[in-house]
């Protein structure tokens, strides 16, 4: 085993400190007693107590929390549906548009991506507001989700799947009780991403965004620009929270379920699978 060096160890603490250093100064500035975000007043929870009165911010996160749970749920279903026909069912007909149409949202600009749902809400004539945000949000984190759960799809073990299916099991009943558990690490971190990616977008989602739909993000852009008030610390600590319980409850789940799933792979030295036909 190699030795950490004085070097790597340096390169890790200047990494950690890039990425998270920024959160961590935000998070005790929230507890600033002063009204200047930049000079510390000493510590003091009153900004919190008056987020509790700021209203719109307040009706802004609740809009941007509903949002991402609601676009990462669908754009978790229909990516792992789209990683299923993708790994599954070989070169079928109209498979390189289909795939060009799921990876297309990985390499283009928001900006156009946000231009042509807004073009398309105006041309069917849908009222924009909380759903076409939704939609939106879906539509850019599918792809993602599709290349997660398809990167696992490929090293699946189909060997576990026939085992289950020669004692009886329905094409069904084989994806629920075998791939559903073995995949699930996958999608909950596919499902984790999506959300993150909604929680922060604002580009999107300000192109199809309408009355009484105002996220997090663009609440924030719009209010900083006539400076930042101690209430917004105080939001996004809250926000951090919120994302790291979610963080840590899907990484809870995908050991749970990762371990669950070695338990039940066929190895010699013991019975393949349990019968689970009628």
């Amino acid at each position: 085993m190699r030795k950490l060096s004085a070097f790597n160890l340096l390169a890790i603490v200047l990494g950690l400190a890039f990425l998270y250093l920024p959160i961590v100064v935000l998070v005790i500035y929230s507890f600033n007693a002063s009204r200047l975000v930049t000079v510390w007043g000493g510590w003091s929870t009153r900004w919190y107590a008056a987020l509790i009165d700021d209203a719109p911010l307040v009706e802004s996160a609740l809009i941007s929390i509903r949002l991402a749970l609601v676009s990462a749920s669908a754009a978790t279903i229909l990516g792992t549906l789209a990683a299923l026909a993708l790994a599954r069912f070989g070169r079928f007909r109209g498979r390189l548009p289909f795939a060009a149409m799921i990876y297309a949202p990985l390499v283009m600009p928001e900006v156009v991506t946000g231009l042509s749902l807004l073009l398309l809400f105006v041309a069917i004539s849908v009222d924009r507001g909380f759903w076409t945000v939704a939609i939106a949000h879906t539509t850019m984190a599918m792809c993602f989700v599709t290349v997660i759960v398809q990167s696992r799809l490929v090293d699946f073990d189909m060997s576990l799947e026939e085992a289950a299916m020669d004692l009886g099991a329905s094409p069904l009943r084989t994806f629920l009780e075998v791939t559903l558990p073995l995949i699930l690490p996958a999608i909950a971190a596919s499902w984790m991403l999506a959300f993150a990616l909604s929680l922060d977008d604002l580009v999107i989602a300000s192109f199809t965004t309408g009355p009484g739909a105002t996220t997090l993000p663009i609440r924030i852009y719009s209010e900083v620009r006539l400076g930042v008030k101690p209430e917004m610390n105080a939001v996004c600590s809250v926000m951090v929270g919120v994302v790291g319980v979610a963080v840590i409850g899907a990484s809870l789940l995908a050991k749970l379920t990762g371990a669950r799933g070695a338990s039940a792979r066929w190895r010699g030295d013991g019975p393949p699978i349990r019968a689970i036909g009628p």
